[in-house]
């Protein structure tokens, strides 16, 4: 493991947070090892030279002590929204399990964003952080199929293990659902893959599904999407579908964002899974709020 100087690792959003209400943003490592051939974090503007090599921060844990020690207001802590916080590296170096220890001891909330089963692990954590502020788990799964997963996600937790794991957090009593992004044109853009996210995240008791129909792409990260597009569909011309619908843009929206959102709405609908963003964020720090409204 090699490590990188840092001075600061617990860092303030830009109020007001509308991204699940989170207020600090926390990267432990840099750079990811999942392999997933659509990672946003590839693109230039993050300045993440080789990242598919991950590193560690110096003295991470004594840097977050004391940013959190600093801080005058306590908040909800993100963590994964840079790079995984449960890479492979993470089952020995344990930086993010006591990183959140840090945070329950000062009375932080967390928000997790994770691919990775390792999670599971720190259940004991998260339910004693969740005794006095709110724990947010976002579980990313993009399709259903454990094959199709495979090649896109190749060295990380297929689907069918995820929705597992959302089953025991969820039992666990902590909040916990799904990350539906990206939802990659061409390729997971069907009703019948999200159809059964859906299906299976209601039987794994997910409290949420958060989508994204579609994608994102920019310099360095598009130019590695179509090159694997093109090493593992071969057959299918994708790269060259892209070219032609989205040229240059950022955002490339599904073609079929339209008629997807209305049927992801009807189904979640059905089953009583949150999707909208106020929603999500309401329920999770509900509880909390009455607490705190309790006291006055």
């Amino acid at each position: 493991m090699e490590y990188i100087p840092a001075k600061t690792i617990v860092t303030k959003t830009k109020a007001p947070s509308q991204w699940f209400g989170i207020d600090y943003n926390m990267n432990i490592y840099k750079g990811c090892c999942h392999g997933c051939i659509y990672c946003d974090s590839r693109s230039d503007c993050y300045q993440i030279d080789d990242f598919d090599r991950v590193r560690a921060k110096e003295n991470a844990l004594q840097i977050i002590r004391d940013d959190l020690r600093r801080k005058t207001k306590s908040g909800v802590v993100g963590t994964g929204a840079m790079s995984d916080p449960y890479n492979p590296f993470e089952k020995e170096l344990l930086l993010t399990r006591h990183a959140m220890e840090l945070c329950d001891a000062f009375e932080f909330g967390m928000a997790i964003a994770t691919k990775s089963t390792l999670l599971e692990r720190d259940i004991d954590i998260l339910q004693s952080i969740a005794e006095h502020s709110p724990v947010l788990l976002k579980i990313t799964v993009t399709t259903a199929d454990d094959g199709l997963a495979e090649k896109i996600e190749p060295y990380v937790a297929r689907p069918g293990a995820r929705f597992g794991m959302i089953k025991k957090l969820s039992e666990s009593g902590l909040y916990t659902g799904i990350l539906l992004m990206p939802v990659l044109p061409f390729l997971e853009d069907s009703e019948e893959n999200v159809g059964e996210i859906i299906r299976r995240a209601e039987a794994a008791g997910a409290r949420f599904i958060y989508p994204a129909f579609g994608m994102t792409l920019r310099g360095n990260q598009r130019d590695w999407y179509f090159y694997k597009l093109e090493e593992l569909f071969p057959r299918q011309g994708l790269a060259e579908k892209y070219r032609k619908r989205y040229g240059n843009y950022y955002e490339c929206r599904s073609p079929k964002a339209k008629k997807l959102w209305d049927y992801f709405t009807g189904e979640c609908q059905k089953r009583g899974i949150v999707y909208r963003m106020e929603d999500i964020i309401s329920q999770y720090k509900r509880a909390y709020r009455v607490e705190q409204l309790s006291l006055f």
